[in-house]
């Protein structure tokens, strides 16, 4: 981070928006906005974001994948059949 081109007051981008969104593109870094010098906006280009966004949902899956074999190296399980008849019961479905 360059905080001398990646910070900057709203005011610089609501007048220079171009060449904020050109310093983007370049550098494919964030760009930090503030307002009355405390962070309040945080920018970047689509493609980033979209990788920031595919990252989440790798380690949300990775997470959910840990917890359910914690789950099974506890036994805190179920059989499947269990579930579903559990599942039937509560919304009235016939087997």
């Amino acid at each position: 981070m360059d905080i001398t081109k990646d910070i900057q007051p709203m005011t610089t981008f609501r007048n220079h928006s171009a060449e904020i969104m050109q310093h983007l593109k370049d550098t494919g870094r964030p760009v930090i906005l503030t307002v009355n010098g405390r962070a309040a906006a945080v920018i970047q280009d689509a493609q980033a974001y979209q990788h920031l966004l595919d990252l989440a949902a790798e380690a949300s899956a990775a997470e959910g994948i840990r917890q359910g074999l914690e789950d099974l190296r506890i036994g805190r399980v179920r059989p499947a059949g269990a579930v579903f008849d559990d599942i039937r019961a509560d919304d009235g479905i016939p087997r």
